[in-house]
């Protein structure tokens, strides 16, 4: 499929999905959440983890409000939220229902819609020109994306009440500090680290990967009962892999496991 909003590229079993309107520091539009839909289905045959980063000099600067992502409708009373509920929304179900591990690799500014893709990372790599923000009040609205469940998880209600509330810029280096990403690079080394870490998990039990996301995601709102019940069953399922029989043989031999997905 041709695209013109985004880029999807193959690195052995890795795929990288660019967001790919440097003008605007790719910023999104409609067309950019139907792509990044379709580069999903494109890789579904053959990724065993992606990579999300941006062209150019940021990752994501947020909703282009001239992309039909504005409150405007053809008819009616504006409704600010309704893109929310058919396009964004949906996205982020499904990045994070997604069956393979993923890596958000952000430089440049990660705002608004932005911040929320690469939050909902498994792992958040971010070069030093990195900065999150989340400026919805400055302009009347709320954040949206998933931002208010992601922030209150990863960095606690107080520090995320602060991002949202001001509207202030958080750098890369104070989101390190805050637990909010997982490695900070140089820019330069910005791409070369997440496709390590995208093709050591590519490399991993594809199975059991998709059901450890599974359970990080639910254990967020589970009781602690809940979460063992959860993790008694995925047990049960990940037991009859062929790659956990692969990667017991490989233990016993002291050698390194050789993961297929199966």
């Amino acid at each position: 499929m041709a695209y013109e909003t985004i880029e999807l590229e193959r690195d052995g079993n890795v795929a990288i999905i660019r967001l790919n309107d440097p003008a605007t520091l790719n910023a999104v539009t409609l067309k950019t959440i139907v792509e990044i839909g379709a580069a999903l289905d494109e890789s579904a045959g053959w990724a065993r983890a992606m990579v999300l980063t941006g062209a150019g000099r940021g990752f994501c600067s947020g909703a282009n409000l001239t992309g039909g992502m504005g409150v405007g409708q053809p008819e009616g009373p504006p409704d600010a939220g309704r893109v929310l509920e058919s396009h964004i929304n949906p996205l982020m179900l499904r990045l994070r229902d997604l069956p393979i591990p993923w890596v958000s690799a952000v430089k440049g500014s990660a705002a608004g819609v932005g911040c929320s893709f690469a939050l909902a990372a498994d792992m958040v790599v971010c070069g030093e020109s990195a900065f999150f923000l989340q400026a919805f009040a400055r302009i009347g609205l709320v954040p949206d994306g998933g931002s208010s469940w992601i922030l209150s998880r990863s960095i606690g209600r107080a520090r995320a009440m602060e991002m949202m509330l001001l509207g202030e810029r958080i750098p890369a280096a104070k989101a390190l500090e805050w637990g909010m990403i997982n490695r900070l690079v140089s820019d330069d080394e910005l791409m070369p680290k997440a496709m390590e870490l995208a093709k050591a998990l590519a490399a991993g039990p594809t199975k059991s990967l998709a059901m450890i996301r599974r359970m990080a995601w639910s254990a967020a709102d589970a009781s602690f009962e809940d979460a063992m019940t959860t993790e008694r069953n995925n047990q049960k399922l990940a037991g009859a892999t062929q790659d956990h029989r692969e990667g017991v043989v490989a233990f016993v031999q002291k050698r390194p496991a050789n993961f297929t997905g199966a």
